[in-house]
């Protein structure tokens, strides 16, 4: 039996499981394992939208078991990977320690918040990657809102209304669009500031909005954010973080009691500590992903360093390359098996969008910009579907539907007290 085991639910892992599954559904000499430290699919880019209350916590996670039935999965996060070996050590929580013996690994694990050694960053300021992080995010929004209303200092007032997002790629821009939107629209509820009083800023030490799309769409989102109130902070870098704010590398301050982290990606990592990783902390594979030295070590998305066919820069870590990579990968996993030529993956990116709420969104697709209405509905036409199940495209399609209808939910989702 030959023993295939990918390490990450990932988008990459997760589809790669899903091809698998798929090619050998008639084959009973080929054993798979998914090993992921979450029980579910997380949607990662609809993250800002959960924290904004725009879509229900349950509705962008899908069950790992629900979609890969014919695949052995086990919730658990990975201890070492035994390279000379061939063998992983996974363990659930505090529980034993448990080993897998492989033939081919998938590395999949995707990568981690890059707080770049910022003083303060990591203790003060809440990243936007995971579901507990936007649920985290979400009852801290309210929970400034809910101690507003008791402070009758208004300097004091004025720094919990205040919303910084570190970081002015999609990542930070949607957060910040959404944010501005629920805590504007929560603050109606509240009797003792006004939602003018709400302040939300987005920081950036680039010289502009959405460096990844052209000039102009960056110009726009810039302007649509700014003509809803969100101050827009570019060109210094963040120097430290404090629970009042930052202080940019200009000793300037930009003050506000909550801080979103949105700055950027780490390497994993348990990838970063292997000795194939580079300098970089990534896994240098081939086109074919095949991790060079190692037969049977495969790497994909945030973990990997890939060079395309036709050389240039490796590909990016968006979930845009790790859909494809994540099928592409397990039809080479099975054309090594069956002792096959392997495929190189080439692939160029079809476009990039950003969502502005409010019914706006950006968009570069190839050579065509669209802005506005239509890039909204491209953006949540693209990312429906990109749900693994039907029920779950449902929910959040009656998400979005209730959600032009009845004001957001301002309830936090705290854990029970059971004192």
């Amino acid at each position: 039996m030959t023993q295939v085991v990918i390490l990450g639910g990932g988008f990459g892992g997760l589809y790669a499981a899903l091809r698998l599954q798929r090619l050998l559904r008639k084959r009973d000499d080929v054993d798979v394992t998914l090993v992921s430290r979450e029980n579910f699919f997380l949607l990662t880019p609809m993250l800002p939208q959960v924290a904004a209350s725009g879509i229900d916590t349950r509705h962008i996670v899908t069950p790992i078991r629900a979609v890969c039935k014919r695949v052995r999965f086990y919730e658990a996060e990975v201890k070492s990977v035994d390279l000379d070996a061939k063998r992983v050590t996974i363990a659930h929580e505090q529980g034993p320690r448990h080993t897998l013996e492989y033939d081919h690994l998938l590395l999949a694990l995707g990568g981690v918040t890059n707080f770049f050694g910022i003083p303060g960053v990591a203790q003060h300021s809440i990243p936007i990657k995971t579901l507990s992080d936007a649920v985290r995010l979400r009852n801290h929004a309210l929970d400034m809102l809910e101690r507003a209303e008791l402070e009758d200092d208004p300097a004091v007032r004025a720094s919990l209304l205040s919303f910084l997002v570190v970081g002015a790629g999609f990542a930070g821009v949607e957060t910040a669009a959404e944010l501005d939107i629920f805590v504007h629209r929560a603050a109606r509820a509240y009797h003792r500031f006004w939602p003018a009083d709400v302040k939300v800023k987005l920081v950036d030490g680039g010289a502009r909005v959405l460096p990844e799309l052209r000039e102009r769409l960056g110009e726009l989102t810039k302007r649509t954010l700014e003509k809803r109130g969100v101050e827009v902070h570019l060109g210094v870098f963040v120097a430290s973080a404090d629970d009042r704010g930052v202080t940019l590398k200009d000793d300037s301050r930009v003050d506000g009691a909550t801080i979103v982290w949105a700055g950027g990606v780490a390497p994993n990592p348990l990838v970063a500590s292997l000795p194939i990783a580079d300098a970089r902390g990534r896994a240098p594979a081939s086109a074919e992903f095949v991790v060079a030295g190692r037969p049977g070590v495969w790497a994909i998305g945030d973990c990997a360093s890939i060079i395309p066919p036709d050389g240039g820069r490796p590909y990016p870590p968006t979930a845009q390359h790790a859909v494809r990579m994540g099928p592409h990968v397990a039809d080479n996993i099975v054309a090594a098996i069956d002792g096959q030529p392997l495929r190189p993956f080439d692939y160029k990116m079809k476009g990039q969008m950003a969502n502005l709420g409010e019914h706006d969104a950006v968009a570069m697709l190839g050579g065509l910009q669209v802005s506005g209405f239509p890039a909204w509905w491209l953006w949540r036409t693209y990312y429906l579907l990109r749900l693994p199940t039907l029920d779950r495209r449902v929910r959040v399609a009656i998400d979005w539907t209730l959600d032009l209808i009845f004001p957001r939910d301002i309830v936090k989702l705290a854990p029970w007290d059971s004192s």
